[in-house]
């Protein structure tokens, strides 16, 4: 029988810092077999960072599981800083640190913000990539930035209403300038509570019946200013050109094996993204969940997250 839940949780054995410039410090851990297949777990966001429930969708005993939060995030440093912070800087950043830990190929793995950049990473670098488990796409088109931004409101009237309302009712025509505006003012009291609002309203829209865990989590002080700060900056100024698109590049990686798994009912990333990915990449296995909205901690979505680990260990 195919495992269905998380393993239990276990402790690094190794934990540090890389200086990526003369600016960003990242934050890495190594969990589970130190000689067993490489695995580097991308969070979302861009900005949420990791946690350490991210390592338990690994088998310890067979995977060597590499964590890392991605600049301005999480634990890495400056916090929320903006400044050489794109999808080109964070690709490097994947290669510097398989560079660093001298592995040759590893399995990439990635959900939300954390699929964009595996993506990018994957047809930047197919040859290092041994396996790609992709989660909750983001393609970070701009028709995607308006669903985040005002279409949610069709599905979580209340919570959009919350979001909006931590804008001026004459700024709401352009609530993401209107946010950047606040989330980079170098004043707390200007940007804490712009932030908080934006993360919370994406927590708050994540699972398919109210999570209060969830929305708490986004709430907490460093998270929502890393993943509000960070993502309002690549909606404002990464949105992906047609020339560096993702779906027009597929053939770069279209023989590396791949899982996308989506909610049928994921609202921050909604499913018409993933459809189109699958459809432009059909060897690639798609797993649509029925019953889950966007978490990774959605009943469905970790079960089949977890069986795409237990598959991809065949690697060994």
């Amino acid at each position: 029988m195919s495992r269905r839940d998380l393993f239990p949780p276990i402790e690094p054995y190794a934990t540090g810092t890389i200086a990526v410039d003369d600016r960003h410090t990242l934050y890495w851990e190594q969990s589970g077999n130190p000689r067993g297949l490489p695995v580097v777990f991308l969070h979302g966001g861009p900005g949420a960072g990791a946690t350490p429930t991210h390592r338990r969708f690994f088998d310890p005993s067979v995977y060597r599981i590499i964590i890392f939060d991605q600049r301005g995030a999480g634990r890495s440093s400056p916090l929320g800083e903006l400044v050489d912070n794109t999808t080109q800087h964070l690709v490097e950043d994947i290669e510097t640190l398989r560079r660093h830990f001298a592995i040759e190929r590893w399995v990439v793995f990635g959900g939300s913000w954390g699929s964009t950049l595996a993506l990018r990473y994957a047809e930047a670098y197919p040859e290092r990539c041994r396996a790609l488990i992709l989660r909750g796409i983001f393609l970070c088109r701009q028709e995607e930035v308006n669903w985040f931004l005002y279409g949610i409101r069709n599905v979580f009237p209340e919570a959009w209403r919350a979001f909006a309302a931590g804008i001026p009712e004459a700024e709401r025509g352009d609530l993401l300038t209107a946010y950047y505006r606040r989330l980079i003012d170098p004043n707390p009291t200007v940007h804490m509570p712009a932030a908080r609002s934006w993360s919370i309203y994406e927590g708050a829209c994540s699972t398919l019946l109210p999570s209060a865990d969830t929305v708490a989590a986004f709430g907490e002080e460093r998270m929502a200013l890393g993943l509000a700060r960070i993502e309002a900056h690549y909606f404002v100024n990464q949105i992906i050109a047609p020339a560096q698109d993702i779906v027009a590049r597929i053939d770069r990686i279209r023989n590396v094996p791949a899982t996308i798994v989506q909610g049928r009912y994921d609202m921050v990333c909604p499913i018409f993204t993933a459809d189109e990915l699958a459809r432009a990449w059909p060897e690639a296995e798609y797993i649509v969940v029925p019953d889950a909205g966007h978490s990774a901690m959605e009943p469905g979505i970790r079960a089949q997250l977890v069986a795409a680990t237990e598959r991809a260990r065949r690697l060994v």
